[in-house]
């Protein structure tokens, strides 16, 4: 005969199963920006990501101070968000080896607009990121294609979008990286396109993309500059949709 323990064991377990499988995620929003530009955004970015992981029901952490970085923060973070960082985002070989660890260990991260301009001379963290800002023209309105209307970061976007932004380009691009969107440069005014991007992708340059990289799986939008862009409902769902992937949720 089976006996009460028994019975009440075969009816919990799959209830205690499907409690561990839906645990609560965890998120850290990182805003350090090191010595130069700091961008005006990061309150409005900081609040939308608030909103999104909320909505979500995701935890979210905020945080500038870099000694977050350190062996344990893949046992606390599923994912790690740079919003609009700049510059030197960690401030010694330490931290870095534990973001480095962390994207081993299968961490995810997410890169937003000026997150490209981080860690400008270390090349291990370029191709993670998947490139590594170089400049912008002037802010204008402009078009962007999009790439690849299957992704959860542009499923809800019309195939030509229209938007207003500093059109970031990069250099260093990680040729594994899976375009989502490219901006049209024949909608760009820009006297120095000729010297950087020239025609190195034709007509088009990358934006937004996603890959997987040593272990982690990376997003990164190059959107993002004005702080009234984080109310706009696109690309809230813009990031969402990034998040949601890098989560996979």
């Amino acid at each position: 005969m089976i006996s009460t323990a028994s019975i009440l064991i075969i009816i919990f377990m799959p209830i205690l199963s499907c409690s561990q499988w839906q645990k609560q995620k965890t998120v850290l929003v990182y805003t350090k920006n090191g010595e130069g530009y700091v961008h005006e955004n990061i309150p409005q970015c900081v609040e939308a990501l608030e909103d999104i992981c909320r909505s979500m029901d995701i935890i979210c952490e905020v945080s500038s101070d870099p000694e977050i970085f350190n062996l344990d923060i893949s046992k606390k973070f599923d994912a790690v968000i740079f919003a609009n960082t700049n510059n030197e985002a960690f401030e010694n070989d330490k931290q870095r080896e534990a973001f480095k660890k962390y994207i081993q260990e299968g961490g995810s991260f997410m890169g937003i607009h000026s997150a490209t301009g981080s860690e400008r001379n270390w090349p291990w963290f370029w191709s993670m990121i998947g490139g590594k800002f170089k400049r912008h023209p002037q802010y204008q309105t402009f078009k962007i294609q999009i790439i690849d209307s299957d992704h959860p970061a542009t499923d809800f976007l019309p195939k030509v979008w229209n938007w207003e932004d500093e059109c970031y380009y990069m250099d260093h691009l990680n040729p594994d990286i899976h375009v989502l969107m490219a901006v049209d440069l024949s909608t760009i005014d820009d006297p120095d396109m000729n010297e950087y991007p020239g025609n190195t992708f034709g007509s088009l340059f990358p934006i937004s993309w996603c890959h997987e990289f040593d272990g982690g799986r990376q997003f990164y939008t190059a959107l993002g500059h004005n702080p009234d862009h984080y109310k706009e409902e696109n690309f809230r769902a813009h990031l969402q949709g990034g998040l949601h992937w890098i989560l996979k949720r």
